[in-house]
């Protein structure tokens, strides 16, 4: 891909070292002499722009008109906001990210401001703590498709109703496949003949609203 990152802080020089690392053309526009300095450390000098990513002429000089997407990530939301703006409405970039920094302002980061995907970081913190306290020993991998669904993960303890049963007897929600079990540090596909032994690590992809529900189904006790 062809990314154009505007804002070089901490997320912003990330952001550009694991697409670097993919392969991925990247620039990234920073304004500020002392960001610019600390990425020079990790990243290429070619990858670095000074300037203001909200100055259309500097996007062009950036060759935004080539970008395959758009990740405004500064400090600030009116500078992202106006930064998607800019990429969709005036240089038809196919793909805007941004960053919301004051979870109070995330309802202006939507389709007529140009922003397709809006990440809040403290609102994707603050949830996912608030999902560890609710779901005892599951842990969650990763997010799906704007976080409805889920990679979890559920080690199975011993007094667990659903240990010796084949996992076509257990009542798991509609939305959910159990991927895989991992015992013994040994990875197993499971079928509808598989049965949970205490310890497996249970790994399942599911519906994010029904979390709790397979969460009693596999850590309910005898």
């Amino acid at each position: 891909m062809n990314v154009l990152i505007v804002g070089g802080g901490k997320v912003g020089s990330y952001l550009a070292m694991l697409l670097l690392a993919g392969g991925h053309l990247v620039r990234v526009i920073e304004p500020r002499a002392a960001p610019r300095e600390q990425m020079a450390h990790s990243l290429p000098p070619e990858s670095i722009v000074a300037g203001s990513g909200s100055d259309p002429a500097v996007l062009e000089a950036c060759g935004i008109r080539q970008a395959d997407v758009v990740a405004a990530v500064t400090g600030d939301d009116e500078t992202n906001l106006v930064v998607t703006s800019l990429a969709r409405f005036e240089f038809g970039v196919p793909r805007t990210i941004a960053r919301v920094n004051n979870p109070k302002n995330a309802w202006m980061f939507t389709t007529e401001m140009g922003v397709d995907v809006a990440l809040s970081q403290a609102d994707l913190m603050a949830h996912l703590i608030l999902e560890e306290m609710s779901l005892g020993d599951m842990m969650t991998l990763l997010k799906l498709r704007r976080g409805q669904y889920s990679l979890v993960e559920e080690k199975i303890p011993a007094d667990s109703l659903a240990v010796g049963r084949p996992l076509a007897d257990l009542d798991l929600p509609q939305d959910c496949v159990l991927v895989a079990i991992i015992r013994s540090g040994h990875l197993i596909l499971p079928h509808g003949d598989s049965v949970l032994q205490p310890g497996d690590e249970a790994l399942a992809l599911i519906a994010t609203d029904q979390l709790q529900r397979l969460a009693a189904v596999l850590g309910n006790r005898v």
